[in-house]
């Protein structure tokens, strides 16, 4: 498991450090970088925007970009604060950042950041010391309930937990929840009425208590600055440039804390890309990156697309994905141009149930590591954590070694270890027990005992805790199921005795292994051999992803897995989830029209939204008012394997000659034929309609606007006004009149 800022096209000393040794002095920071990554580090002066793809070396533009400046006397260390995320993320910065020579720099994650400013402000600003911070916030959201007279089981506590958290990123007040919920269209654990009461108890408790949260270090720093203007005054004098990653998943809190901070200076560097926005549950929005321009007329925005991480062939597929999303996140995807020399073609399997594929992928990772593959390189990404508990059996059963990201291993999860109690209870008293009556084999008695611990027949609404519990007990039923099938005359003992067996083979411990995680947990990481398991409707996209929102953060999760892939990338389905089931699964329809043998289905396909093209755009000072003048370009390059391309004919097209076409070969035949009709009409030879390579290009894009269309080489002004109707028509599979006449 790796963090995703390797790449072995990057200079790496033995111990993973970016150099060997610290830079002689700043233009040695500058060497190495590509074009892009060098304006980064040298757009040092007013509000500068990188828009980043996945393996595109943002972490190594902002860390030489903070170096630079400081080794060449711009930035003095102690004045500048980088944020990002995570611990983890904040600590490698920091690490680098002493590697090339800056130390002092402050690297913290926001609420690192606010909690420092907030215990050195605290008892001027208010008097005494700060408040304690709270553990564990479900304990209070216990007693809330318990003050309220509402009954919460563990999940229900989690999911209304999440709601606050929720709540209070957005800004939003217990009177106001309900309203802002339904406007946000989220997926309630309880009665919203319920909710908001439940917020406003926990937030006396807390008051009453003496005590804060998580959430709470954010929002009174933002009160203290907001409402005094020394200690705003003291933390801008102290901190006059900023970095922030991970723009995407800033929470309009966070938004907030970052205004305060700046006040009405404009030294602000960000860093996101929209397309990797998975975290909107949680109160993240990519509209502050979407929307910087706007907040900032003069801003610098640098597009990094050059991708060292994955292959051409694992990008090709990342870029179809996106080319086919809608919404705003996909207006400004970026198109990924892979660096790396040429690899395998991503692998799709279909097997006829789901232990046929988790025994396909674990048949597969045994054969890698024997021919000299690491375990630690490679990685099972699942969209739900229920489904590990597949692929944990079926690695130990091929006594390959694995690890398990984010989750608890399926048998040490708490409402797995209760349910196995309970079913171990009723094999031995199951003759006593009522509950049994009406079951008379075992998949049916083992329902009946999970029914006793909230599990249903139909799942509950929504995400969020509840839902994931269900799951955990959904795959007890379903592995009882199986059981039975294989073993007709099986009891509940001899369940009990094979879940035992099964943990027992599970919880080996292990040095270094396969890595399972879900998509959300692997975001930041990257292994040489990834494998997408269940990518099938109902599980990709979630069978509770419903909103147009909903599908296209669905689409996103799937692209960021697929970017975790450096090398090899097998994506994989079943048509059915236990043998001899009902084979009425389909594979997803993200993969229509990029799986061989598919159709694509209507969308954005060859569509490249504002944000597609690499390169420097500068701000509106640069030039005549409200300009946008383009300063830079990226050459022209294969959109399949990567390579520089020269000749006119494979530019129109955006791919080597003999790269892999995409084309509609239908829709390139009735082009030409809607070509000599034109040509004869003008008494003009075909290719001064359009020559072959244009239709071939347009066969390949399918565009649906002018604007798409107008981006194809060869389709000029004149041209588009001309023929532009006319083309668009027939990419929309619409007939034209045989008789009409030419204007």
């Amino acid at each position: 498991m790796t963090a995703a800022t390797h790449s072995t096209l990057f200079p790496q000393d033995p111990h993973g450090s970016p150099y060997s040794a610290v830079p002689s002095g700043a233009d040695a920071v500058l060497e190495g970088l590509d074009p892009e990554q060098r304006e980064v580090a040298t757009a040092l002066h007013g509000p500068v925007c990188v828009l980043a793809g996945a393996g595109t070396g943002k972490t190594r533009a902002i860390t030489h970009r903070i170096a630079y400046g400081v080794r060449a006397g711009i930035l003095q260390p102690s004045s500048v604060l980088a944020v990002t995320f995570t611990n983890r993320a904040a600590g490698e910065m920091r690490g680098r950042l002493r590697q090339l020579g800056a130390s002092g720099v402050q690297a913290r994650t926001f609420h690192s950041a606010a909690l420092r400013q907030l215990q050195y402000f605290w008892p001027k600003a208010v008097g005494g010391s700060l408040p304690r911070i709270v553990d564990r916030k479900i304990q209070l959201v216990a007693d809330a309930a318990a003050a309220c007279r509402i009954r919460l089981d563990r999940g229900e506590l989690r999911d209304v937990t999440g709601e606050i958290e929720w709540s209070k990123v957005t800004q939003t007040v217990p009177a106001d929840y309900a309203a802002a919920a339904v406007k946000a269209g989220r997926e309630a654990p309880r009665d919203r009425a319920e909710i908001a009461q439940l917020y406003s108890a926990y937030e006396d408790l807390k008051r009453d208590r003496g005590v804060i949260d998580f959430e709470d270090v954010l929002l009174l720093t933002v009160a203290i600055l907001q409402d005094q203007h020394d200690v705003a005054e003291a933390v801008r004098a102290q901190y006059q440039h900023f970095v922030v990653d991970e723009y995407q998943d800033v929470s309009p809190l966070q938004q907030r804390l970052l205004e305060l901070w700046l006040g009405e200076r404009d030294s602000l560097c960000v860093v996101g890309d929209a397309s990797q926005t998975i975290y909107s549950f949680t109160g993240a929005t990519p509209d502050h990156l979407l929307d910087f321009r706007t907040r900032h007329p003069g801003a610098t925005v640098v597009k990094l697309v050059r991708d060292y991480r994955s292959t051409p062939q694992v990008v090709h597929l990342a870029n179809g994905l996106l080319a086919q999303a809608r919404g705003r996140a996909a207006d400004h995807r970026l198109e990924l141009i892979s660096q790396r020399t040429a690899g395998p073609e991503p692998v799709y399997t279909e097997y006829t149930d789901e232990p046929a594929e988790a025994e396909g992928a674990a048949r597969r990772i045994r054969d890698l590591i024997a021919s000299g593959t690491p375990a630690s390189e490679i990685a099972i990404l699942f969209r739900t954590n229920a489904q590990s508990e597949i692929y944990e059996q079926a690695l130990a059963d091929a006594a390959v070694p694995y690890q398990l990201r984010g989750a608890e291993r399926f048998f040490e999860r708490p409402e797995v270890k209760r349910a196995i109690h309970a079913l171990r209870g009723a094999a031995r008293f199951g003759g006593n027990d009522a509950l049994l009556d009406d079951a008379p084999d075992l998949p049916s008695q083992v329902r009946a005992v999970l029914s006793g611990d909230g599990w249903t027949h139909q799942p509950p609404a929504g995400s969020g805790a509840v839902r994931e519990r269900w799951e955990s007990l959904a795959a007890l039923a379903n592995l009882a199921q199986d059981f039975a099938a294989a073993k007709a005359d099986a009891t509940l003992g001899d369940l009990v005795a094979e879940l035992q067996e099964r943990a027992g083979a599970q919880h080996a411990p292990t040095v270094q292994g396969v890595t399972l995680a879900s998509l959300h947990s692997a975001k930041g990481l990257e292994w040489d051999v990834v494998f997408l398991v269940g990518v099938a409707e109902g599980m990709m996209p979630i069978s509770y992803a419903k909103t147009d929102d909903q599908i296209e953060e669905e689409r996103r999760l799937l692209y960021v897995g697929v970017t975790r892939a450096r090398e090899h990338l097998a994506l994989s389905w079943s048509q059915s989830r236990s043998p001899g089931g009902r084979p009425n699964r389909r594979p997803s329809r993200f993969l229509d029209g990029l799986r061989p043998g598919s159709v694509a289905t209507a969308g954005r396909r060859g569509a490249a939204g504002p944000g597609g093209a690499g390169g420097i755009e500068r701000g509106a000072q640069a030039g005549a008012p409200g300009e946008v003048r383009r300063t830079s370009r990226t050459p022209a390059r294969c959109r399949v394997c990567g390579r520089t391309l020269s000749d006119a004919g494979e530019m129109k097209l955006m791919r080597c000659e003999d790269c892999p076409s995409d084309m509609d070969e239908g829709l390139y035949e009735r082009l030409r034929d809607w070509r000599a009709v034109q040509a004869e009409r003008s008494g003009q030879p075909d290719f001064c309609v359009f020559t072959d390579k244009t239709l071939m290009a347009i066969a390949e894009a399918v565009p649906s606007t002018p604007v798409e269309l107008a981006r194809i080489p060869g389709v000029r002004t004149r041209k588009l006004n001309r023929y532009g109707a006319d083309v668009l028509a027939i990419c929309a599979g619409q007939e034209l009149e045989t008789d009409q006449d030419e204007e």
